[in-house]
């Protein structure tokens, strides 16, 4: 067997407590919970991710590709895409490229209410970087957007 804990210029079993160590700080924060309540919203976790993957998107979005952002199946966003619409949150709207499809957009409503929760989250991550070099953020940014990405690749790769 291969020593997977030491690539040569990192030592990956003394960065694991790191992970441990936010999302502890993550779940005791209750930074989600806190920005939830900010923003006046009684929305679990996995409608409010429907909600960010819209905001994040920039435009209306299948549910598909709402699915394919928040890493789960269409029928669970398909769910949640029914009680945001019922709370006046989301609406459907024809597809411009195929009037027979249906995107998902946000409402004025949803589109504040979701502005508001980001702010919290937002704030307290900008306040963790605050001290930070502009350099430094832009760094950890595209470091932690290429890990996100190959980690979810590799792991997706373990079932198959």
């Amino acid at each position: 067997m291969t020593d997977t804990t030491n690539d040569g210029d990192l030592d990956l079993l003394a960065v694991l407590p790191r992970f441990s160590q936010l999302g502890t700080a993550l779940n005791a924060s209750r930074l989600i919970e806190r920005a939830t309540e900010n923003a006046g919203l009684r929305l679990d976790r996995p409608a409010l991710g429907v909600l960010v993957a819209l905001r994040t998107g920039g435009e209306p979005l299948r549910v598909g590709e709402i699915a394919k952002r928040m890493q789960v199946v269409g029928p669970h966003v398909t769910r949640q895409v029914n009680e945001l619409e019922r709370r006046n949150l989301v609406q459907r709207v024809a597809d411009p490229d195929d009037k027979r499809a249906r995107l998902v957009a946000l409402t004025p409503d949803g589109e504040e209410a979701v502005g508001r929760y980001l702010q919290t989250v937002l704030g307290v991550l900008g306040e963790a970087l605050a001290g930070w070099s502009p350099e430094d953020r832009r760094t950890f940014g595209r470091l932690l957007d290429r890990f996100a990405t190959d980690l979810t690749s590799r792991l997706s790769t373990l079932d198959s």
